[in-house]
């Protein structure tokens, strides 16, 4: 076969010679080689399809039919993140994991990388059957030997966590259950609290009386001076850790509410709940001693030498790239059909990882927990919404706006243009890992939010229609931005934004 020149080369002998596509099969190249040769490939309006990886080359399965298509997470304008897996794998070898939300995007990658590295048992709990059904099936075919059981049920329902929790006794909790897409909350804002916060408040306090070891929760950049109430029922499931957290470290079992169906739990004929006493909420009487000097408890750095209790921990970070409900599958479904492909708006960014990398750094946050962190992942530059949809039509081989039509429907309700990753108030400080960041936790009165919470969930369980000014008078950051999404961008307004 002829060699014709280098990647400069590409774009003029693409064209002379009509390629349909090009095959880029150089496992070996730098993360910086690939982007810059898949970005001149990409101008040329040939597919893209590339190798999966050099481990096919060992073993003689290097066919036409195992190329794969070139993903727009391959022209991510960073390195890939690296994460010590031996050191994640450690930890969880030889633990009982449970894992909310397991049937999700980001929940079943956590069930498929955990059960590669021998737990003693993984409990996968989701109140979706199909997809947690196919998780099962896949898991046990791949793992026969792995002590695996998958259950159906809510977080919203505290008998059901708690049974889950004094059957199994989970030693790592990893939180991916929760509501998640943006406009379908803002029209049913007291879903997003009963299922994210309420759901969260029980679930890590199950972890805490059961004497669970780790519970991390996933949170989102959208936590992050949120305008939608989806990302401001995630700072709150922050803000659930940090509290519960505290409380691991306090002692003050006290403090902890008894939410909406909590209430309603009955041990040996009284009320499980007794604010002069924790006994009864089944911690022991060591557990119950409280500390007056503790009566303003706030949430700060933790500097105690050894770990103790249950370290509870939040990984926030941005939008995973082929997620269930992400730009992605959508963008691709709408060229397959020929157009046309929406993009809210021509300016809106957002930060991108793919699957893999999330959980990464789900896992990693683990074994650096000591309680209390909101942990960061540094996602280099945000990605214009608008550049991925055209890339991935070049991707696809065609002409954006000749080919494919590119069509901006204006924001949606809650939704703005960018996305931050952390509050400016929190500053941030460096891990072994120097692409994840701690974000120094905003102190708040503990035993006042807790309070709030009570009176929150008893909110959302009556569907009040004040959620939003309710949730607003607790997340000081929260400002919403009401349900009139923006006008659609025409071309006129377009030049303005270009």
């Amino acid at each position: 076969m002829p060699v014709i020149g280098g990647r400069e080369d590409i774009p003029d002998f693409a064209e002379k010679l009509h390629a349909d596509e090009i095959y880029f099969c150089i496992p070996t190249a730098s993360f910086q080689d690939k982007k810059e040769i898949l970005n001149i490939c990409k101008e040329t309006g040939c597919k893209l399809k590339s190798l999966p990886g050099i481990y096919q080359l060992a073993n003689d399965e290097v066919l036409v039919s195992k190329l794969k298509s070139v993903a727009v997470e391959d022209l991510l304008d960073r390195e890939p993140v690296k994460v010590d897996m031996k050191e994640i794998f450690s930890y969880i070898q030889g633990k009982t994991i449970l894992v909310t939300g397991g049937g999700g995007s980001i929940g079943s990658e956590l069930c498929r990388q955990i059960a590669g590295h021998k737990p003693k048992r993984l409990i996968i709990f989701d109140i979706y059957e199909n997809t947690t059904y196919g998780v099962e099936l896949e898991l046990r075919e791949k793992y026969p030997d792995l002590n695996l059981n998958v259950l159906i049920g809510s977080v919203r329902d505290s008998r059901r966590i708690s049974q889950v929790f004094e059957t199994y006794h989970p030693d790592i909790v990893f939180h991916a259950a929760a509501h998640k897409h943006v406009p379908l909350m803002e029209y049913s804002p007291n879903e997003a609290i009963k299922n994210n916060v309420i759901g969260t408040y029980k679930t890590a306090y199950a972890a805490l009386k059961y004497g669970a070891q780790r519970f991390v929760l996933i949170s989102t950049d959208k936590a992050v001076n949120p305008t939608n109430i989806m990302g401001a029922s995630k700072r709150l499931c922050e803000m659930v850790i940090q509290s519960i957290d505290a409380v691991s470290k306090s002692g003050r079992w006290d403090m902890l509410p008894f939410v909406h169906a909590h209430k309603d739990e009955v041990i040996d004929g009284q009320t499980a709940y007794d604010p002069a006493d924790c006994k009864t909420a089944g911690f022991d009487e060591a557990a119950c001693v409280k500390s007056a000097e503790n009566k303003k408890l706030k949430v700060e750095s933790v500097n105690n030498d050894e770990r103790s209790g249950t370290q509870f921990v939040a990984v926030r970070f941005g939008n995973v790239l082929g997620s269930n409900g992400s730009v992605i599958p959508r963008f691709k479904a709408q060229i397959e059909a020929g157009g046309p492909v929406t993009v809210t708006h021509p300016d809106i960014t957002r930060f991108f990882m793919t699957i893999p990398e999330a959980v990464s750094l789900v896992l990693q946050a683990g074994t650096y927990a000591w309680g209390g962190e909101i942990f960061v992942l540094d996602m280099g530059e945000p990605v214009k919404i608008d550049t991925l949809a055209r890339n991935l039509i070049r991707l696809s081989g065609y002409k954006p706006d000749e080919d494919i039509e590119v069509v901006y429907t204006g924001l949606r309700p809650g939704e703005k243009l960018f996305e931050e990753k952390l509050l400016a108030e929190e500053g941030i400080k460096q891990t072994d890992n120097k692409m994840i960041f701690i974000g120094k936790p905003i102190p708040f009165e503990v035993e006042k939010f807790l309070k709030q919470l009570e009176e929150l969930a008893q909110a959302s369980y009556e569907n009040s229609a004040d959620i939003v000014s309710i949730v607003e008078k607790i997340v000081p950051t929260f400002h919403p931005v009401g349900e009139k999404p923006e006008p659609a961008v025409t071309e006129s307004s377009r030049q303005t934004f270009c």
